[in-house]
């Protein structure tokens, strides 16, 4: 081989090189982007955002809707994955998540990624996701509409330690669980409804609007490097048009403190050795 050529080579190797040592990890997002169009705007909203993040962090992200990609050998290319809505339902699926994370993958889960409500279209049929890996158990209730709230954070936490001690959220559907996650010791309640936030939701049902109560919407698991993000759900003119056309009337992340809270999480998972 010429000296030119020689160089040519090298040069190229090198380029591979850097590309290599400059992604610090690799970001795999699941999503189905079918159910609710609140969730369908919030998807494409985060499949917009992440991969400005990754260019700015310097990580890689990827998305597929093929959920049977949710298996050891797709999985062992990424260092963390993500649901952006919601969760899988084939037990082969299941179970590679379930040992994903269990040699010590990483996990960020947004919203509906979390719901199960039996009998519903997504019962409580995975007992080590909800009950163990989650915690959280069913789902209990939600508010409507779709508002913001003021966000208690606990700054003991690599997510959360750089954080005001509260801040106000982008308008978002919160959730109400069947387990007091404050009982569990194995998890961590980064981010809570602040008191100051009540009455929270405008109804028009009396049992959609929050008046008190303690309500956790970011937590982790100390057996596993994940967070779950209850943010994930914008607003959406419902009213006047529903269809493909509908309006949004809020976007997820829109919100520099919430961004970063988000953000935080993705490093610090990315963090996870397998």
């Amino acid at each position: 081989m010429c000296k030119k050529h020689t160089i040519s080579l090298l040069l190229i190797c090198l380029a591979f090189y850097a590309q290599a040592q400059k992604s610090k990890f690799s970001v795999i997002a699941f999503f189905t982007g079918k159910n609710d169009m609140a969730h369908v705007s919030f998807v494409k909203e985060a499949n917009q955002w992440f991969p400005k993040m990754a260019e700015k962090y310097h990580f890689t992200y990827d998305t597929t809707s093929n959920w049977s990609n949710l298996n050891a050998t797709y999985l062992a290319k990424y260092q963390v994955v993500l649901f952006l809505d919601t969760r899988p339902e084939k037990p082969e699926q299941r179970s590679a998540f379930e040992n994903y994370m269990k040699s010590g993958g990483a996990w960020m889960g947004f919203h509906f990624s979390a719901f199960a409500l039996s009998p519903s279209s997504f019962p409580q049929n995975w007992d080590w996701y909800h009950n163990e890996f989650l915690g959280s158990g069913q789902y209990g209730s939600n508010t409507w509409r779709p508002t913001s709230a003021v966000l208690k954070v606990n700054g003991k936490h690599p997510v959360t330690n750089k954080l005001p001690k509260t801040f106000k959220s982008q308008p978002n559907e919160w959730y109400r669980w069947e387990k007091d996650l404050r009982k569990n010791p194995d998890i961590a309640i980064l981010l809570s409804i602040d008191s100051t936030s009540f009455p929270l939701g405008t109804g028009p049902k009396a049992h959609e609007i929050w008046n008190s109560g303690f309500y956790p919407v970011v937590w982790s698991n100390k057996n596993y490097k994940m967070v779950y993000v209850n943010m994930g759900h914008n607003d959406m003119d419902y009213e006047h048009k529903y269809g493909k056309d509908v309006k949004s009337l809020s976007q997820t992340f829109e919100n520099d403190i919430q961004n970063q809270m988000i953000i935080n999480a993705l490093l610090w998972l990315g963090k996870a050795k397998k």
